[in-house]
């Protein structure tokens, strides 16, 4: 039976791969994105859901109705923005905006969807390493580190809500990845992509609600 995975934010960079690389597994791919995708439209997989904006207080049940009665076997979070600041260049309506995107969406998002994962199925949510309160050596970008601290906080939640169902949850640090976010500095997003693919399919429920980076190394909290 073909497993059957949502990815939230898959128009480009790491989400784009990511669909790329679990078509080519032979999984049935479903992509979410705010706008259509030429890039994405041509991998030529399951479907594309565009208009889902997870700032939108509809977009969950908007792309719920869309995936209907399927019952998915993994749902990958990938959809988050960065607006980088300092002390000195803070601006309150970034860091609200992030928290909206990077922490509330995949909230939001997760609780409407959660039902519809197989027991026994897996969640990722692609988060990153700047949230981890032990690895911070260097401050700034205040919105995106305590937006991804928060998404971290929801992975852990998230893994003990879901237990009882045998749903396993992983909190995902991708690496710095070359994409329009990062200003095309990092590894390849393909690279960055199998990494967390192989991630989900090592993860067991014992491995639940852990820190991760794609590269198979467990992060700090």
């Amino acid at each position: 039976m073909t497993a059957s995975v949502l990815v939230i934010g898959a128009s480009r960079g790491i989400g784009l791969e990511l669909c790329r690389q679990l078509q080519q597994q032979g999984m049935s791919v479903i992509g979410s994105v705010r706008q259509p995708s030429a890039e994405l439209a041509g991998i030529g997989f399951a479907r594309v859901v565009d208009g889902i904006d997870v700032r939108q207080p509809q977009a969950p049940q908007k792309l719920a109705e869309a995936v209907g009665d399927e019952t998915l076997d993994w749902i990958i979070h990938n959809a988050g923005i960065l607006e980088p600041d300092d002390w000195d260049g803070l601006d309150p309506d970034s860091v609200r905006r992030q928290f909206e995107v990077n922490a509330l969406g995949p909230l939001c998002m997760l609780r409407q969807l959660a039902g519809k994962v197989a027991d026994g199925g897996r969640i990722g949510l692609v988060t990153s390493r700047v949230g981890s309160l032990g690895d911070n050596s260097s401050g700034g970008n205040y919105g995106y580190r305590m937006s991804k601290a928060a998404a971290n906080m929801l992975g852990v939640n998230l893994a003990h809500d879901l237990r009882g169902r045998g749903i396993a949850v992983i909190l995902l640090h991708p690496g710095l990845v070359a994409t329009r976010m990062t200003g095309g500095r990092g590894i390849p997003p393909a690279e960055a992509a199998a990494g967390l693919i192989a991630r989900m399919q090592a993860l067991s429920l014992e491995d639940s609600g852990g820190f991760w980076h794609a590269d198979g190394s467990p992060l700090p909290w």
